[in-house]
């Protein structure tokens, strides 16, 4: 069986991905008890949960009406294949932050995560739009890489702000 994806699948598929990342940011910032590293990650789960409602309110102005997007699938095998993606791709639900976190010690270490973290999330949608056809969306899954990049440049703006801070106060 071939499995073709169309543009709201990927951004459902995003928004899914967006939602692991809050709640694990947000279990990791309750995990840490230095509070300047707890407060960064709680930021970055507000972080996240802006791209999560940027990426709601894209799916929902995505015209479909020249769409083929009949697919037989009674069984909704196809959106718990993408359930099971989603879940496990970067920010696994069922994985322990703090233990993921638990060598990441600075808040330069958290911020070079989240920005390893946004790649890796780049990668995994540069392969999915290889199953988008251009009839059903190929151009609106670059919109996502896109905000993918803008958020590796905002953690990266971040991370330069931190490190100058650093030098002045040295």
């Amino acid at each position: 069986m071939s499995i073709s994806l169309n543009a709201i699948e990927v951004f459902e598929i995003a928004e899914r991905m967006e939602r692991n990342s809050v709640n694990f940011y947000r279990k990791a910032a309750e995990a840490f008890t230095d509070e300047n590293l707890s407060a960064t990650l709680q930021s970055l789960s507000e972080f996240e949960k802006e791209h999560e409602n940027n990426y709601a309110n894209m799916r929902k102005h995505i015209s479909t009406k020249e769409w083929n997007l009949i697919t037989f699938d009674p069984e909704n095998e196809i959106a718990l294949y993408l359930q099971k993606i989603a879940d496990s791709h970067i920010f696994d639900p069922k994985k322990d932050p703090a233990e993921q976190l638990k060598d990441k010690g600075t808040i330069a270490d958290i911020l070079n995560f989240a920005i390893e973290s946004e790649k890796n999330s780049i990668i995994f949608y540069v392969g999915l739009k290889n199953y988008v056809p251009a009839t059903t969306g190929k151009n609106e899954v670059d919109e996502i890489i896109d905000e993918e990049m803008s958020h590796i440049a905002e953690l990266n703006l971040r991370l330069s702000a931190l490190k100058y801070i650093e030098k002045v106060s040295i």
